[in-house]
């Protein structure tokens, strides 16, 4: 059978730090107090007790011709009542009272319960009760040489009351000292948590939805300055989180009515040369063949863009990435024999990063090949379809330190899809640069967001949907990397692939 657990009275249960703080500094000041007193009253009992030791000790009984006066129980003469509180009782050598002296409205101490006899114990000073009513008495035997033995007995009602008066006393000031505990607890603790309390007035309205503010009690010096800081840090990373939670909402509600967009044209084409197929059965053959290769054209449209679309999904996931040595050199001359099929391809040339430098040089990177390529494919094709005929358009490669002036941080004039790299890190860049008409800040600003196109009147033959350039960006980042974007508009553009890690 298990035992229950015990109750704890309601009035116990302190219902608040301030509560706790209040019942548990008045319970320690009280035991404080309380034994402080307790000690104060056992050392005075104690001194008094030994001051009336001593008189007993230091009192010496009477000649002992003053034994042969009046026999026990005749009244004495006032020459011989004691001009104090003592009693002495005078005992012969065969144990029996002879005398008493002093005299008192009290009675005397009980003597009779002492083992072997009055004459034969007390040799040490012992608290006897009164004979009759309260009171107790201190008893001490002497030595009368060749007489016998006495006994001195004191009162003990001066040490009893003062005892019993500062018992009083003390209560008293027991009582006072715990209510003034409680009516200065209670301001010193309310004193000491304001600023707790503030913290929670603060808190509860940031947690109503007021962001914006901030506990001001940060002092690193104190538990509650510390508490606040880590709020106000705590405070600040959920703002944020909240800002990307909602900018991400923004984005995916974008990107979802951008590939709803860009696959509805594609579908509607179809569905619409389909349908005059269909209902029109005698159409001549040459109609009948242009409809079905727009069919397929926007087929093969729309399946470019649903794998563009399945490729960021991949890369949103972090994929993993193959790591192989990769020379961006001949990456970058694959890209350009890549785009021989077009016309204008003659006008793109692969040049040093450096003016000064006499010939190419090989730039190894650690990553995965087939990404890369793509990336500096898609740079180069970028080129050549927003470009006119007759811009030059020129990719070089090299290895720069990560500078303003090379890549790797931001500067003006410049957007980049990624953070910057530590400065004078190094670098394997490549750039494609043309001399095109630019873009605006306004352009080169959402020049890396998905399904974005400088010319809204683009179609995916003619330019794309949108995603190369967010593509690319997300293998750069992937990669440790970012592309850049310096542009004017009227002065052409350079996209630069910037990736750690050169050697």
């Amino acid at each position: 059978m298990t035992g229950r657990r015990p109750t704890v009275p309601n009035w116990l249960r302190a219902r608040s730090l301030r509560h706790r703080l209040l019942i548990g500094a008045t319970l320690l000041a009280t035991i404080a107090v309380l034994a402080s007193q307790v000690i104060g009253v056992v050392v005075l009992r104690s001194w008094l007790l030994s001051r009336v030791d001593e008189q007993l000790e230091d009192f010496r009984p009477p000649r002992p011709e003053v034994m042969r006066g009046p026999a026990p129980g005749e009244p004495d003469g006032d020459d011989r009542r004691l001009p104090s509180d003592f009693r002495v009782y005078f005992y012969g050598p065969d144990g029996e009272l002879r005398k008493s002296l002093g005299s008192g409205p009290e009675s005397g101490p009980e003597l009779s319960g002492s083992a072997g006899g009055p004459a034969s114990g007390f040799e040490e000073p012992t608290t006897v009760p009164a004979g009759s009513g309260g009171g107790s008495w201190r008893v001490l035997r002497q030595d009368v040489p060749g007489e016998g033995s006495a006994l001195v007995a004191l009162p003990l009602d001066t040490l009893q009351g003062a005892v019993s008066k500062l018992l009083w006393l003390n209560s008293a000031l027991l009582l006072a000292t715990v209510v003034g505990l409680v009516a200065v607890g209670r301001w010193v603790v309310h004193l000491g948590l304001l600023p707790l309390t503030r913290m929670e007035r603060t808190a509860g309205a940031i947690a109503e939805g007021n962001l914006e503010l901030r506990l001001r009690e940060t002092d690193p010096h104190t538990e509650i300055g510390r508490l606040g800081r880590v709020l106000n840090s705590m405070i600040e990373r959920l703002r944020a989180a909240l800002r990307e939670r909602e900018s991400s909402e923004a984005r995916l509600r974008r990107f979802v009515a951008d590939a709803g967009h860009e696959l509805r044209t594609p579908l509607t084409s179809m569905r619409g040369f389909a349908e005059l197929v269909l209902k029109h059965e005698s159409l001549p053959a040459e109609q009948r063949h242009e409809a079905h290769r727009m069919i397929e054209q926007n087929a093969e449209r729309m399946s470019l863009l649903v794998e563009d679309l399945l490729l960021l999904a991949k890369l949103d996931q972090e994929p993993v990435y193959d790591r192989e040595e990769v020379d961006l050199l001949s990456v970058s001359a694959d890209a350009i024999s890549g785009s021989a099929h077009r016309d204008s391809s003659s006008r793109v040339r692969l040049n040093p990063l450096r003016p000064d430098a006499v010939e190419l040089e090989s730039v190894r990177v650690v990553g995965d090949s087939h990404r890369l390529r793509q990336v500096v494919g898609n740079l180069v094709s970028n080129a050549l379809a927003h470009t006119p005929p007759e811009a030059d358009i020129g990719v070089r490669v090299g290895t720069a330190p990560a500078s303003r002036a090379d890549g790797g941080l931001d500067g003006p004039g410049r957007w980049s899809s990624g953070p910057e790299l530590t400065a004078g890190a190094p670098t394997a860049i490549v750039e494609v640069t043309d001399s095109g008409p630019g873009l605006t800040p306004e352009q080169a600003g959402q020049v890396f967001d998905r399904f974005y196109r400088a010319d809204a009147a683009r179609s995916r033959e003619h330019g794309g949907s949108g995603l190369g350039l967010a593509i690319a960006a997300a293998i750069a980042g992937n990669h440790g990397g970012r592309i850049e974007l310096d542009t004017r508009p009227g002065r052409g553009a350079t996209f630069r692939l910037v990736l750690p890690g050169a050697y």
